[in-house]
């Protein structure tokens, strides 16, 4: 008798066959690979950190520094505050130049006429308002000059006859690092204590407490901030 032929399976029977043992393949070669982790996204490193000091005359003394210098110091309540910083912004109490700043305003506040220099200051504002804050570094403790002095001299500088006392005012207002750089030995033509953005009364402060002849000043009846 001659040899039984053995019955090719039909190609469907084949490929239901193979399936199971190919999903199985495929099962175990997901489980070998591990899925793949989420880049986690690093936090935003803030543009600006703040901080307080208690000072008890004029109260909480808000300082703000984009890391190693200072760019503003506000006063409770004061127009414009923390105007500057555009950005994120975190309390941090640990930097150096706040440590060098408190202790810059512990010696002011004991009556001592620490320099401004050694700071490292960094105001934000526009190139005028950085010419007129300069100009308001050089005023000595215990004196005082007019919005229309300032604006004088910074026409003198630019070889013109006259500025505007009004635009110098503007400048002297916005000045973000108060105490330190002296917007409060400003004052009005007629010796009024006028424009000063932390208050009138605290303008009187610290004008009494540099040693200032507050005989010729007057206080206007009406606050005008600028």
């Amino acid at each position: 008798m001659g040899k039984k032929k053995k019955k090719k399976k039909a190609p469907e029977q084949a490929d239901q066959a193979q399936a199971p043992e190919q999903g199985k393949a495929a099962a175990d070669g997901a489980a070998e690979k591990p899925a793949k982790a989420k880049k986690k996204r690093k936090p935003r490193k803030p543009d600006f950190y703040t901080t307080l000091y208690p000072s008890v005359e004029l109260g909480p003394l808000t300082l703000a520094s984009d890391g190693e210098r200072l760019v503003g110091l506000w006063l409770p309540g004061q127009k414009y505050y923390g105007a500057t910083l555009e950005g994120k912004v975190a309390e941090d109490d640990s930097l150096p130049v706040f440590a060098q700043v408190k202790e810059w305003l512990d010696r002011y506040f004991a009556g001592e006429q620490p320099p401004i220099f050694a700071l490292p200051l960094a105001p934000i504002g526009t190139d005028f308002r950085h010419r007129v804050w300069r100009k308001l570094i050089t005023i000595p403790y215990g004196q005082t000059r007019t919005y229309g002095q300032l604006a004088q001299e910074l026409a003198d500088e630019d070889g013109n006859d006259k500025m505007s006392a009004q635009a110098v005012g503007g400048a002297v207002g916005h000045n973000p690092i108060s105490i330190i750089i002296p917007c409060h030995r400003v004052v009005g033509a007629d010796g009024s204590l006028t424009g000063y953005a932390g208050g009138v009364e605290k303008k009187v402060f610290l004008l009494e407490h540099e040693g200032v002849d507050m005989s010729g000043l007057t206080v206007p009846k009406k606050g005008t901030a600028l």
